[in-house]
């Protein structure tokens, strides 16, 4: 009996709750994005200020990435990448055109970590993307594990969505940069500064319905199937259990 509960207690302990699922995305994204605009907006600083102090997050765990768990931190090194980008456009100035072309230089970097991270067989967005498929849900959790790791059947295609998943966002990032810049240097200057916001809302829109068609849905589906028969086969083991026992 005692053997059973410190095994239950170890499992409990080793499958990720909702809030572990979505901890990186926390941590490593909201945090510094929100401090920047508490920095900027509550606070009053200059923008380059916000973003210097917003920074500080994503370096110390980047830092701590190499130097404690030896390897990367993708989410917190892209923050930190972006933060430095933008802080070294921040010295740009006098050109309103250029203003307006220099957002696309945060998407364009953003973008090309991404599809960096896929290249390196770690897709970055993969981390944005799994809180929502499996919900906090421990059997959802395990059969992610299962299929990330090449035990279950599907695995090859798995993998491969996963990575296409990243490889949609990366390009439209790097697509919705080069049409920022495009327009910021043939559409009139009034027209851009509003029309900015409209290309990014439109070409997230439209990501998150091609990824999700391409990559997300059959991965859910995938993960639902793997629950499914990982049910089915703990119940056939039952059966024959009982049936050797009888």
């Amino acid at each position: 009996m005692t053997t059973n509960t410190v095994s239950q207690g170890q499992s409990s302990n080793q499958t990720p709750s909702m809030l572990d699922n979505f901890r990186p995305l926390i941590v490593d994204v909201a945090l510094p994005l929100g401090s920047y605009y508490l920095f900027k907006d509550a606070f009053g600083m200059s923008t380059f200020a916000a973003l210097a102090w917003s920074s500080v997050v994503p370096a110390v765990r980047t830092a701590w990435s190499l130097v404690k768990e030896r390897r990367t931190n993708g989410l917190a090194g892209l923050i930190l990448a972006v933060n430095v980008v933008s802080l070294l456009l921040s010295f740009v100035s006098g050109d309103p055109r250029l203003m307006l072309a220099k957002d696309g230089a945060v998407s364009s970097t953003v973008g090309i970590g991404i599809l960096v991270s896929v290249a390196l067989g770690r897709p970055m967005m993969t981390a944005g993307m799994k809180p929502f498929l499996v919900k906090g849900d421990r059997a959802k959790e395990a059969a992610w594990q299962r299929l990330a790791s090449g035990r279950a059947a599907a695995s090859a295609d798995f993998l491969r969505r996963e990575r296409v998943f990243s490889v949609v966002w990366g390009v439209a990032l790097l697509a919705e940069c080069v049409a920022r810049v495009v327009g910021a240097y043939t559409i009139p200057v009034d027209t851009m500064v509003w029309l900015g916001g409209v290309m990014m809302a439109g070409v997230m829109a439209v990501t998150f319905v091609v990824s999700g068609g391409l990559a997300a849905g059959p991965m859910e589906a995938m993960i639902r199937d793997e629950v499914k028969a990982q049910a089915d086969a703990e119940e056939a083991d039952t059966r024959t259990e009982v049936a050797t026992a009888a």
